[in-house]
C-alpha cells in the first residue's frame, strides 16, 4: 500500500494486515486487519499519530517515505498495545528529532513494554495541545477503551477525531475511506462485541463527552476512516445501551445427540412463543460471531453434556467468555443432559459471576430427555417469553 492522503495534508500511511487470521493468539479475523497511523502537517510541524505492528514496520516507513516525510517532530502515541507502539523504537531512529507525544500512564506503560528512553517522550494532560502551525491538536484521554491509558486526538482545524481502537474495527481494505456501509458496521460490531463489551459504561461516557464536539470525520486506528461520523458513533451509541433484543442465544454442544435434541425442541418452542432463536454450535463456531450475537440477545442458554462431572470444555470456556465479555444479558439459563451424576450447573453458575441477568430453571435430563424434560423445556420456553414480554421486547 501507498501514503493516502483523507484530507488536505493529511495521510494515511498505515499498514493492511490482509492475512491475519488471529489477534492476541485469541480473536479470529475473517477480514483480516488494518493498523492505521496518520501524518498531519501543520505550517511549521508535523505529527505522526500512532505507528503499527511491529511485522509491519516496513510498510511504515515505506509510507513514510513514499509521502515525501523527511521530519517528524510529534509521534503521538495514543495506546500503548503493540499493535499501534510496537514499532515507535524504529521511527524515532529514523526521525531522532521526533518527541513521543502521549500522557503520563501511557509514558510509563511504553517504557515497561518498549523499554523507550525517557528523554524522548513529551507528557500531555486531559485537554492539553499541541500547535503545528495552523493546526491543534487537542488531546482526550478516554480511559477503558479499552486500555486505562487510551486516550484520543482532535484535530480542531479540520474537525478529525484519531480514536485509536475506540470506535474501529479489524477490517482490511485497498482504500482506507468508508465504502461499503454493511460490510463495515458488521466489523465494527464484531470488534465492539469482542473489545468494548466489558466498557460499556466507560464507553457512553466518553460517548456523551464527544457528543458536543463538532466531527467532520473519525479516523480509527483499525479499520476505515468514516466521513459520516453519525453512522459509527449512532451504532456505539446503540451497542453500549441497556437495551437488548427479542432474541435467545443458545450457545450448545452434544456429544451423543441429546443435549442437540433439547436445544433443536427448546428452539422450537421458543419460536412458538414468539421468541427469536440463534443456535450456536461451540464446535464449529466462530467465537467473534458468538461474542457479537451476545450485543442483543435478551436470553442466554447455555446448552452442555455433562464431561467427568462438570460442563464440557467447550461449554466451559464460553461460559468463561460471557463472563469476561459482561453482556447486558438480562435471563439466562442451563440445559443439558448427563448419565450418571456430575455438578454441571454448579461450576458454570460459578464461572458467570460478572453476569447481570436473572437466571431462570436449569433443565437438565438424565440421558435423552423424557417427556417430563419436553415439558420442563416447554416451561423454560414459556417464562422466556413472559420476562421478554416484561421488558418490552415481545409484545
Amino acid at each position: 500500500m501507498a501514503a493516502i492522503e483523507i484530507k488536505k495534508d493529511i495521510l494515511w500511511v498505515g499498514a493492511l494486515d490482509w492475512d491475519r487470521r488471529l489477534f492476541d493468539e485469541l480473536i479470529p479475523l475473517p477480514d483480516g486487519t488494518s493498523y492505521n497511523a496518520y501524518i498531519v502537517r501543520g505550517s511549521s510541524k508535523t505529527a505522526l499519530i500512532d505507528a503499527v505492528d511491529p511485522a509491519k514496520a516496513g510498510d511504515l516507513l515505506a509510507n513514510l517515505q513514499q509521502a515525501g516525510v523527511t521530519r517528524i517532530d510529534y509521534l503521538v502515541s495514543q495506546h500503548a498495545e503493540q499493535d499501534h507502539s510496537g514499532t515507535i523504537g524504529d521511527v524515532l531512529e529514523l526521525f531522532p528529532e521526533a518527541r513521543v507525544v502521549t500522557n503520563e500512564k501511557c509514558q510509563a506503560m511504553l517504557r515497561d513494554l518498549l523499554q523507550l528512553p525517557e528523554d524522548r517522550f513529551q507528557a500531555v494532560a486531559d485537554g492539553a495541545t499541541l500547535d503545528l502551525g495552523g493546526r491543534t491538536l487537542e488531546f482526550i484521554l478516554a480511559p477503558w477503551v479499552h486500555w486505562p491509558e487510551t486516550m484520543l486526538t482532535y484535530l480542531r482545524e479540520d474537525k478529525v477525531l484519531f480514536s485509536c481502537d475506540f470506535l474501529g474495527a479489524h477490517l482490511a481494505q485497498s482504500h482506507p475511506i468508508l465504502s461499503d456501509e454493511a460490510r463495515t458496521l458488521s466489523a465494527a460490531k464484531r470488534y465492539f462485541a469482542e473489545i468494548m463489551m466489558p466498557f460499556r459504561g466507560p464507553i457512553r461516557k466518553h460517548l456523551e463527552k464527544l457528543q458536543g464536539m463538532a466531527i467532520d470525520m473519525i479516523a480509527p486506528s483499525h479499520g476505515v476512516v468514516y466521513p459520516r461520523p453519525a453512522l459509527i458513533l449512532d451504532a456505539y451509541r446503540e451497542w453500549a445501551s441497556d437495551a437488548t433484543r427479542n432474541l435467545a442465544l443458545i450457545p450448545f454442544v452434544s456429544m451423543h445427540g441429546s443435549t442437540r435434541e433439547m436445544v433443536e425442541h427448546l428452539a422450537d418452542a421458543l419460536v412458538r412463543q414468539g421468541v427469536g432463536v440463534v443456535p450456536c454450535n461451540l464446535i464449529t463456531a466462530d467465537v467473534g460471531e458468538l461474542a457479537k450475537e451476545l450485543i442483543d440477545a435478551s436470553t442466554l442458554v447455555l446448552a452442555t453434556p455433562t464431561v467427568l462431572g462438570g460442563a464440557h470444555p467447550a461449554a466451559a470456556t464460553a461460559a468463561f467468555l460471557v463472563n469476561a465479555l459482561r453482556p447486558k444479558t438480562k435471563f439466562a439459563s442451563i440445559i443439558g443432559s448427563y448419565g450418571w451424576g456430575g455438578r454441571t450447573e454448579e461450576s458454570l453458575m460459578a464461572s458467570l459471576g460478572n453476569l447481570k441477568a436473572e437466571f431462570l430453571p436449569t433443565v437438565l435430563a438424565k440421558g435423552y430427555p423424557l417427556e417430563k424434560d419436553y415439558r420442563a423445556l416447554d416451561g423454560l420456553a414459556a417464562a422466556i417469553a413472559d420476562r421478554h414480554r416484561g421488558i418490552g421486547v415481545l409484545s
